[in-house]
């Protein structure tokens, strides 16, 4: 049986002894299941794996979601390429859970290091149940009910600023147009509350004139160090995430040198 062995920050368990090439058990498939929702990100080193096995990973915990706007590998529409160096920087340089902009966004996300640079291009996690139990409870009982606006065209707005841009992400601005979410919500597994905000994808709070306000503190509050982890990619490093828990954020230092991580998503159940 694998093992768990969980981090000293208030997030995230590496996982050792167990080869992600090969299926699983049941049993090994529930407790891998539980250790993500109790830990919020899982850590594995020293896995090869191929895109069969990465898809075959991914479709034991749900179905897969594509991305709108991400290049994916040739054969496997489900895996986003994420690649960048110096001629093709990251337009990602903010905290965000991935695809918020959809109505259901995905459980979860499993990212892969494909091209890791000698130095720098490590993820950044951070924990949205810890941040909200850190929360006054007036700024519980002000939340309750709130709901927030999560838009793609907001997200993206700087690739969509680019020659031709509005016109090669027009039927994904087509396909996802802005959506609700509330302020806090509770998670499915855990019954633990979120603050379910991120600076990347949600443009304000709906019909609240104090909305700027509002996510200023938030942002600043689940932004803090004390509710962050940081991961160092090696060669064979997998990370999965819970996404209805947890923030990340790449740490783009590490140009010229190429980064190339590869990631599915995986819907909600």
């Amino acid at each position: 049986m694998f093992k768990i062995e969980k981090t000293e920050y208030k997030l995230g368990a590496f996982i050792s002894g167990l080869d992600l090439s090969k299926p699983f058990s049941e049993k090994e498939f529930s407790l891998l299941n539980q250790a993500l929702s109790e830990n919020e990100v899982l850590f594995f080193r020293g896995q090869c794996i191929s895109h069969e096995d990465h898809r075959r990973l991914a479709s034991k915990f749900g179905a897969m979601q594509t991305h709108p706007a991400y290049p994916t590998v040739k054969g496997f529409p489900e895996i986003t390429i994420l690649e960048n160096d110096e001629q093709n920087p990251s337009k990602i340089e903010e905290w965000h859970t991935d695809m918020t902009f959809k109505r259901n966004p995905p459980l979860g996300s499993i990212l892969i290091g494909k091209i890791i640079p000698k130095d720098g291009g490590d993820t950044l996690f951070s924990s949205l149940s810890k941040a909200y139990e850190d929360l006054s409870e007036d700024w519980k009982i002000k939340l309750e009910g709130m709901n927030a606006i999560h838009s793609f065209e907001f997200g993206f707005k700087e690739s969509l600023a680019e020659e031709g841009g509005r016109e090669r992400l027009a039927q994904a601005l087509e396909e996802n147009p802005p959506v609700l979410h509330p302020v806090i919500k509770t998670h499915p597994v855990t019954g633990r509350k979120i603050v379910y905000v991120n600076r990347l994808f949600t443009s304000h709070i709906e019909g609240d004139d104090d909305s700027g306000s509002i996510l200023k503190f938030l942002f600043e509050h689940i932004h803090q160090e004390k509710y962050q982890f940081r991961f160092s990619w090696t060669d064979g490093s997998i990370a999965f995430w819970d996404n209805r828990s947890v923030l990340h954020k790449p740490v783009n230092d590490y140009w010229p040198q190429l980064r190339r991580m590869e990631r599915i998503t995986i819907e909600s159940q």
